[in-house]
């Protein structure tokens, strides 16, 4: 980390994820200078979560305490002071959080948020402020009726994709709000606000309930991403007078956004192309723009998983797995879903052998090749039905804290065939929302965020695929493609 000026003026990233709470500062040169975090399950054993979650007996509802979060801010804050962090030099502040996850705020909780005493902390203060204590979650996926009926109120699947960019999507958090108003009916009724998470994060510090921003709230099927407002259609369909509690969308400039978490795929759009599989947002950082997402839910829990289980939860043994196997694993394929897949929608583990013959193990280290190969073709296979062209001019950024594992990069280079970079930082949800803030300040003079980010470091070529790669992966994913479709039908039977 960089050390900053004395007085100069700072701007702070948080990042509510799924397993922590993160913080980065960074300087008017977009250099990072103070890096904090706090890990949910290790550091806040009181709420019994793993992975920083309770999934519950159904295997389908998965939910994470709202104090949780709440104490977790209280430590950081804590720490940073401790640190001997320079808070009155903050000049911005911004927040991203994972995405989908809904907070519903008890009737009373906005008098609460006024009256917040900076003497104490903000845990004790909010005890009573939720009608929900376990908010749901974007691993959650026990919303299947609900689904059913939005579609059908929408006329369809794809005419609601046309409306909010998505189908209908278990986490997403309309399809949530509808479950809760009908299945928990007091507590719904005692709510006087529904945040998402990252607006939840933004009311801690303004005292007083943040807007859902456009781009976050793409993520519920419940906003027109074209007209950028609430779809009555869809408000009516979820719950009677759903709006009050939402309260009005705003852009994602404004001086108050959020990426979620989970291996995803991103892709910059001018105009809206909906479709049945993935999504379409509003942009975060264009006004005007769109971006497509694919999301993988069983992503860094599923490849921790398997850490612990063939490496002794050793990612150095993780790592010489990898280096250890040819790339195609000798044909080996696998299909890893602990918990039931986004895309496609589908569960188990699913191993084929190189004549696609299904087979009950393997050694660890072909396991490891395995599951890493399968996720990448996984990504690049639904990345290509999307229309994402992927050729010579092809490079790859990739984030996040496997970003710091360069043999699991390499895998990723060879599947895709191009050349990948990374930031130093790898809680890079935590670093844009460091640029969030910045760009804030100025946004509405009419800069841009890209224009804004010009002196910001450039990413950094950390490896290139192999010459052969084409010659595996190519194959290898037509297969991958058919073998996906026999694992797609075992799940609906």
């Amino acid at each position: 980390m960089a050390a900053a000026e004395p007085d100069s003026p700072l701007y702070l990233g948080l990042d509510f994820s799924t397993q922590q709470l993160k913080a980065v500062a960074v300087d008017g040169d977009l250099g990072p200078v103070h890096q904090d975090s706090v890990q949910f399950d290790s550091e806040l054993p009181e709420f019994r979560t793993q992975g920083g979650v309770h999934i519950h007996p159904d295997g389908l509802t998965v939910t994470s305490p709202v104090l949780m979060w709440v104490k977790a801010l209280d430590l950081l804050l804590d720490r940073m002071k401790a640190a001997g962090f320079g808070f009155s030099r903050v000049r911005a502040l911004s927040g991203s959080g994972q995405q989908h996850g809904a907070v519903f705020w008890r009737t009373g909780a906005a008098r609460t948020l006024t009256q917040l005493d900076p003497g104490q902390n903000l845990h004790q203060q909010l005890t009573d402020s939720f009608s929900v204590q376990d908010s749901p979650v974007w691993m959650d996926s026990s919303t299947g009726p609900q689904c059913d009926a939005l579609q059908e109120a929408a006329g369809g699947a794809m005419r609601l994709a046309d409306i909010t960019g998505s189908r209908a999507y278990e986490r997403f958090t309309g399809n949530q709000i509808s479950k809760v108003r009908q299945t928990r009916p007091d507590q719904f009724q005692d709510t006087e606000r529904i945040s998402l998470v990252s607006s939840f994060g933004a009311s801690l510090f303004l005292g007083r309930y943040a807007a859902i921003d456009y781009s976050d709230g793409s993520g519920m099927n419940l906003l027109d991403i074209r007209d950028r407002m609430w779809s009555q259609l869809c408000l009516d369909a979820t719950a009677a007078n759903l709006e009050r509690l939402l309260g009005e969308p705003c852009p994602s400039t404004a001086v108050l956004v959020s990426l979620g978490t989970s291996d995803t795929l991103f892709l910059s759009l001018s105009e809206p192309r909906p479709s049945l599989e993935g999504h379409v947002f509003c942009s975060p950082v264009e006004p005007d723009g769109f971006m497509a997402l694919l999301c993988f839910k069983n992503g860094s829990l599923t490849r921790e998983r398997v850490r612990d289980r063939c490496c002794s939860g050793s990612w150095d043994v993780f790592s010489q797995a990898l280096d250890r196997t040819p790339l195609g694993n000798h044909g080996n394929i696998g299909f890893y879903f602990d918990t039931m897949e986004i895309t496609p929608p589908a569960v188990g583990l699913h191993r084929f052998d190189a004549n696609d013959r299904q087979v009950s193990s393997w050694s660890p280290e072909l396991e490891v090749r395995a599951l890493v190969e399968g996720q990448f073709l996984s990504r690049r296979l639904h990345a290509e039905r999307l229309g994402y062209s992927i050729g010579s001019g092809t490079r790859v950024l990739a984030t996040g804290g496997a970003s710091a594992n360069r043999q699991i990069l390499q895998v990723l280079s060879d599947v895709f065939n191009a050349p990948v970079y990374t930031i130093d930082l790898s809680d890079s949800a935590c670093l844009g929302s460091a640029y969030r803030a910045l760009h804030g300040l100025v946004a509405d003079s009419g800069v841009s965020f890209l224009d804004q980010l010009r002196n910001a470091p450039e990413p950094q070529q950390v490896c290139r695929p192999h010459r052969s790669a084409p010659q595996v992966y190519d194959l290898m994913l037509r297969r991958f493609a058919e073998l996906e479709q026999k694992v797609l039908e075992k799940s609906r039977i």
